[in-house]
């Protein structure tokens, strides 16, 4: 298989249109240790975001289409209440991963992508790097009076 790794960096993703989905996935993507983005030949040039050489992110090359991993059960409960959400193909759909339309996304849509996707980064990273990112504390939302 013929990958090419793409540099994920805070300065790579601040640089581009706030407006765009993949530089929106590429800024949540850089918060998490060790987090690369790497382009599948084989798949068009389809990103994906692995870390440790795992992936926790599967999208399309425009980001209007998200694979993420949650657990089983948060899994079933979005696809049954999300509308564009269904289990993923490939028979991944059983083991909690789940492919998400992001067409449109506004602000609260968006906090809750990066809700899923660092969810899905810390059920495929190392132990102690899917820790660092646990322990960490919540960013406030826009509702927050704190």
């Amino acid at each position: 298989m013929s990958v090419m790794p793409v540099a994920v960096g805070r300065r790579a993703a601040d640089n581009r249109h706030m407006g765009n989905n993949m530089s929106r996935l590429e800024q949540i993507v850089a918060e998490l240790p060790e987090a690369v983005r790497v382009d599948v030949a084989q798949w068009d040039g389809h990103p994906t975001f692995r870390v440790r050489g795992k992936n926790f992110v599967f999208s399309d090359v425009e980001a209007t289409r998200l694979t993420v991993k949650l657990t089983v059960d948060e899994a079933e409960a979005v696809v049954a209440t999300e509308p564009g959400a269904e289990p993923a193909g490939y028979g991944l759909g059983r083991h909690g991963w789940i492919a998400l339309d992001v067409v449109d996304a506004d602000e609260p849509r968006w906090e809750q992508l990066r809700e899923w996707i660092r969810t899905s980064y810390t059920l495929v990273a190392p132990k102690r790097l899917a820790e660092q990112v646990l322990d960490e504390e919540p960013l406030p939302t826009q509702g927050d009076q704190s």
